[in-house]
């Protein structure tokens, strides 16, 4: 059965919306206005800045006091979780490349707490096959080890295996190391890197599990 990798923020879970609807949430309740929200959604750095620096940094630019700011990594945490939305079209997905005989595993940097929490609440671990997580694996994407700690986690090969995910980096150059095919979804934006073109392209993840499956 062949293997389908998969990241999770921004690919299975719009990460980028959550975050961006905490944010609004958050700068309400403090009395701001938009341009907070615009830095916000800078300082996060579609979600690789670290949760501790950012932490930091919100705490300084609202004078939160130090209560506030003793609470505000495990808000970014929390309130990120509590905003993500289940998509059923992601779910649909995952079933039709389950039933075409597809094994569906996650790949994600990240802490194990955090990203466990995400699948559970999303319902995903449901969906897929099992995960591997950065934090508890050791090494982060694109690090070639990391594909293959997940194909024996999967007890599958990579012989032949996908990989589909948004980041160009960590999961389009990571699956190119690894001897992968592999789609980018653009989310909208140009491709960053001049060393090599992406295989293939999409707007979502369900059109990119249709070009896995040949659609």
């Amino acid at each position: 059965m062949p293997l389908l990798l998969v990241d999770l923020d921004n690919t299975l879970i719009d990460r980028d919306g959550a975050y961006q609807q905490w944010a609004r949430e958050f700068v309400s309740s403090r009395g701001g206005d938009a341009g907070d929200v615009a830095w916000l959604a800078a300082a996060d750095a579609d979600g690789l800045e670290s949760r501790e620096r950012l932490a930091a940094m919100i705490a300084e630019r609202f004078r939160l006091d130090a209560r506030e700011e003793a609470g505000m990594l495990a808000e970014l945490r929390g309130g990120l979780v509590r905003q993500i939305v289940p998509d059923d079209a992601v779910t649909r997905a995952l079933r039709a490349a389950r039933a075409a005989g597809w094994v569906p595993f996650v790949v994600t940097n990240g802490t194990v707490q955090q990203q466990e929490r995400k699948l559970r609440h999303t319902g995903l671990d449901r969906e897929v096959a099992g995960w591997v997580i950065s934090e508890g694996a050791g090494p982060r994407k694109p690090d070639p080890a990391i594909f293959r700690l997940a194909a024996e986690e999967a007890g599958q090969s990579l012989d032949g295996a996908w990989m589909i995910g948004d980041s160009a980096e960590a999961d389009i150059a990571g699956a190119r190391s690894s001897g992968l095919s592999s789609v980018w979804l653009h989310r909208g934006r140009r491709w960053p890197l001049t060393a090599f073109e992406p295989g293939h392209v999409a707007d979502s993840f369900p059109r990119a599990v249709e070009v896995v499956l040949g659609g």
